[in-house]
């Protein structure tokens, strides 16, 4: 193989450092000796959907259509996959350049596209999703047993360490069976428990040192099968402690009334604590078919009787758990103030977006603000989230821009209108109606800005510096050790270890049949980790 490529989700130096130190990891750590490594800016949002297609892509959000966990249509919306990543991955270019790859575990990739060699898709894909060829997943089980996309800490319960170090090893051979069978010009290996494990164990270091020591295994594994010339690792971001507050975007949206609230089971939901609870055990939301029970909680919400309001009586009682383990998820919506799509001026529709979306007439279905109201709305928006402090009294955001400061190309109109950056990333956004503007924030640990790369082999000059290197740069790179030339509409360059690889104009992007979208499944995962939790 010319070169391979290991992506650690969520992985920063601090991270390394301390598995390194507890010498779970010696493959990793004997690479990272011999490589040029450096941080690795991610771009925003930092987060896996939207930052793993920029790496591969090449091409920031605004280019390629993905901006967080959902897309929209109107005021209704689903759980991304690969046929809204809208710019050609790497191992499509490489296709177009007869060479060929082996891409194992990677996110937002399935339904897969057919290309020279094998793709078994990774997170936000169904559990058993289309790869390729068909049948691929069938043939890796039946080579090396179970294979899973999902681990075990992506579902419900405590989960057994060693079932979960088995899952991270499937990876590795998985990806030595695919190599041995097409011998691929390239090759990429993701790994998503080194982010998960600091989602629902950030504290505990033996499931951290355990998950690192089954990464590592399969990554010595994936050495042995491949034997390439060149390796890279990245991350999409990094991943830190939150010591801020929780910043209920919507919630201000309402005291500068901006925001509507409705409830009975329409609007967006806004997945209180009951509701949470009851996703987190595997339970799909889906459309409410409203019964008995869910027009009486509904009426009752509309004279204000919420969820939420229930909920805060209970919690002090030690009933909450009991009621969400008995209540009917769609009697808890129909009971749950949501945020009112239709009805509000703007309003902060998926937390991981980073950014607030206008209501604008002609844009959306029943857009409230007039186009001749829009740069008002937008500046109002823009200097009321500039000024607003968190209760130490320190500015929530480091930086509020209008999204065509941050994002370029076809598809800025999906973007928010108002990109909002918390500050070092220490406080935790939510969309959710609870009526305060802050709190402490759910997860302890949740997403930095800065990851982690390293590069080593033949084409590497391992001298060189990674100081100012980018999550766009990533494309440019491995494609630089491979001599094939990048897009034109790449947005990164090659770092400076490799020969800057030439530039080309490859054939306009062709979107893809969707009609294999099943979310459900994936929704329910998502819900369990948190990131559809809060705002969605």
């Amino acid at each position: 193989m010319r070169t391979l490529l290991l992506g650690l989700d969520g992985t920063c130096r601090p991270v390394l450092d301390s598995v390194f130190e507890a010498g779970v990891a010696p493959a990793l750590e004997s690479l990272f000796e011999e490589s040029a490594t450096g941080p690795l800016t991610s771009q925003l949002p930092p987060w896996t959907p939207s930052a793993w297609p920029s790496l591969y892509t090449g091409v920031n959000p605004g280019k390629h259509g993905v901006y967080g966990f959902l897309t929209f249509d109107g005021y209704d919306y689903d759980v991304v996959d690969a046929t809204d990543v809208r710019a050609h991955a790497l191992w499509e270019l490489l296709d177009r350049q007869g060479r060929s790859s082996v891409v194992v575990n990677v996110p937002v990739t399935a339904p897969a596209a057919p290309i020279d060699g094998a793709i078994l898709p990774g997170y936000v894909s169904p559990e058993d999703p289309p790869g390729h060829p068909d049948g691929i997943f069938d043939d890796v089980r039946e080579e090396i047993g179970a294979y899973s996309v999902y681990g075990p800490m992506d579902t419900p319960g405590e989960a057994d360490l060693d079932d979960v170090a088995a899952h991270s090893e499937t990876r590795g051979d998985a990806f030595a069976y695919l190599v041995d069978r097409f011998d691929p010009d390239f090759g990429f290996l993701e790994f998503q428990q080194t982010d998960t494990v600091f989602h629902r164990r950030p504290t505990d270091t033996e499931a951290i040192e355990r998950v690192f020591g089954a990464v590592d295994d399969a990554v010595a594994t994936a050495l042995s099968a491949a034997d390439p010339d060149n390796v890279i690792v990245v991350s999409d971001h990094g991943i830190g402690e939150y010591r801020g507050h929780e910043i209920r975007v919507n919630e201000c949206l309402r005291d500068w009334d901006l925001v509507s609230a409705t409830a009975g089971g329409e609007g967006m939901p806004s997945w209180d604590a009951i509701a949470r609870r009851r996703l987190q055990r595997g339970e799909s939301g889906g459309t409410p078919d409203p019964g008995l029970l869910e027009r009486g909680v509904s009426s009752l919400a509309r004279v204000g009787v919420t969820s939420q309001r229930i909920e805060a009586v209970l919690e002090p009682l030690g009933l909450a758990e009991v009621v969400a383990r008995i209540a009917p998820t769609d009697a808890v919506r129909a009971g749950t103030e949501q945020v009112d799509f239709r009805n509000s001026r703007a309003y902060m529709r998926d937390r991981i977006e980073l950014g607030v979306r206008i209501n604008l007439a002609g844009r959306e279905p029943e857009g409230v603000v007039d186009p001749d109201e829009y740069e008002a709305t937008r500046t109002e928006l823009l200097d009321r989230l500039r000024d607003l402090n968190d209760p130490d009294g320190e500015p929530v955001f480091e930086t509020v821009l209008p999204r065509e400061d941050v994002f370029e190309g076809p598809y800025v109109e999906d973007a928010p209108d108002v990109v909002v950056v918390p500050r070092e990333f220490e406080n935790f956004l939510n969309g959710s109606l609870l009526g305060e503007r802050f709190g402490t924030p759910r997860e302890s640990w949740n997403h930095k800005r800065d990851g982690i790369v390293a590069a080593t082999g033949a084409d590497v000059d391992e001298t060189a510096s990674l100081a100012d290197a980018h999550l766009f740069d990533i494309a440019p790179t491995v494609l630089g050790t491979l001599g094939v030339p990048q897009s034109d509409l790449m947005d990164g360059a090659a770092l400076s270890v490799v020969e800057p690889p030439p530039v080309e104009t490859y054939p306009e992007y062709e979107d893809r049949d969707a009609s294999t979208r099943d979310d459900h499944d994936v929704a329910d995962r998502l819900a369990h980790l948190g990131y559809l939790s809060e705002d969605q």
